[in-house]
């Protein structure tokens, strides 16, 4: 019912393992887990194109000798989907979420100054999907902390 000639199954099984260059259709993607380090901010291109900026925080633990320490790290995501931008503006800080983007590797510019960002090796993520896991924790006003002497 399922057959598949002989010389297709080679084809195929021999491509899942290419060594041939990259090609421009291939794509490199990065999920994360973490949180929101601050509230989504809108910002805008050179061309006044609209764009959404967010950071997500997260953490790794890492072997030290006196023991295991969280070590943090921060991604800056840059998202140009109107539709998800208008999504990304109601996110607050402290948010729990999930992340798919795509990442680029810009190679530093020759002619730039080593210590500016152009002169060094940049990594771009850009926004594909965020799905909130767990909203902020929020302190109701007017607390019986405030005030009371």
């Amino acid at each position: 019912m399922f057959s598949l000639s002989r010389g297709a199954a080679l084809r195929a099984s021999s491509r899942a393992f290419s060594t041939t260059p990259s090609r421009s259709s291939d794509m490199a993607r990065l999920l994360l887990i973490g949180r929101l380090g601050k509230d989504p901010e809108v910002r805008y291109t050179k061309t006044n194109k609209e764009y959404v900026a967010y950071t997500i925080a997260t953490t790794n633990n890492s072997p030290t000798p006196e023991g295991v320490q969280p070590t943090t790290t921060w991604h800056h995501v840059l998202s140009f989907h109107p539709a998800a931008n208008n999504y990304l503006r109601t996110l607050k800080r402290g948010s729990l979420v999930f992340a798919e983007a795509n990442f680029e590797l810009r190679q530093p510019d020759p002619n730039a100054d080593p210590d500016s960002p152009e002169g060094q090796r940049q990594i771009f993520l850009r926004h594909e999907h965020i799905r909130v896991l767990k909203r902020p924790y929020e302190e109701k006003e007017g607390s019986e902390s405030e005030g009371s002497s």
